[in-house]
Order: C-alpha cells, then sequence, then structure tokens
C-alpha cells in the first residue's frame, strides 16, 4: 500500500480516537490523556494508537484499562470516518517519550543550574579583589555615601 494513504488512514485514527477521548468517553478512569500518535499496519488490518497519561503508575493504569475497554466504540467512531473496506482494529500503547522528554529536559536544567553556580562562584572571587588591593564592599560603601 502506498506510504501517503497508510498516513492520511494513520491521521484519521489519530484525530478521531483523540476527539472521541477527549469529548465522547464519560469512563472516569480516563484522566489526563494525549493522543500522540497513531500506526496502521500495512494491510489496514492493525492500528496501534500510541496515548501519553500524566499522573501517576496507578492512573496510568486505570486509563490504560479504561481505554482498553472503550476500544470498540472508539473502532466504530473511525469506521463511521474511513471510506475503506477494513476497520483497523484499534489497540492502545502507553508513549513514554513525553515523559522521558520531560525528566531530561529537567536533568539539563539542574545541570546547566550547577555549572552555572560554579561560573559564579570563580567570578565572584575574582570580583572581591580590584587593582587597588581593596575589596568591592570598601568601594561601594564610598560610592554610596559621597560626602563620607
Amino acid at each position: 500500500m502506498k506510504a501517503h494513504r497508510l498516513a492520511r488512514v494513520s491521521e484519521v485514527v489519530r484525530e478521531v480516537a483523540a476527539n472521541t477521548i477527549l469529548f465522547e468517553l464519560r469512563d472516569p478512569r480516563i484522566k489526563n490523556v494525549t493522543v500522540t500518535r497513531a500506526e496502521v499496519s500495512g494491510d489496514l488490518q492493525h492500528a496501534k494508537v500510541y496515548v501519553s497519561i500524566m499522573g501517576t503508575e496507578k492512573e496510568q493504569q486505570l486509563a490504560m484499562h479504561g481505554l482498553t475497554s472503550s476500544a470498540g466504540f472508539i473502532q466504530t467512531k473511525v469506521a463511521k470516518q474511513l471510506t475503506s473496506r477494513y476497520v483497523p482494529h484499534v489497540s492502545f500503547i502507553l508513549d513514554q517519550g513525553v515523559k522521558k522528554s520531560i525528566e531530561i529536559a529537567r536533568l539539563i536544567r539542574e545541570a546547566q543550574g550547577e555549572s552555572e553556580s560554579e561560573n559564579s562562584d570563580a567570578s565572584e572571587d575574582v570580583d572581591e579583589v580590584d587593582d587597588t588591593g581593596s575589596s568591592d564592599d570598601d568601594n561601594s560603601v564610598e560610592n554610596a555615601h559621597p560626602n563620607g
């Protein structure tokens, strides 16, 4: 099957799944779910919908169980949108990519904070003594009181 057709079908599956999860499902277990992408097999028989779920591990498991339970409902919504002979069987997969990217960004910020604090410590050592041998604190007092 042509790649552009698979991409179009994948996009329809992703869009329908996202809208259905966001607006039509009434399952209280399904919270904080974001559909990141969808992959459809070459024969249009299977569709993997990747979801990102924010929350604790238990909340993620509950949401995945709720999504698995509502897969048939979402599949009927996909069938109404697609005009093909086959309707792909929808399955949900937890996408850890968003969670990992947030963790990596946090680690980078921490590393930058540590390197900035090391740089500021080194620059403070240099700033304390100027050319005349007096400290910056003496100069700042003289500058603060001109009549001094």
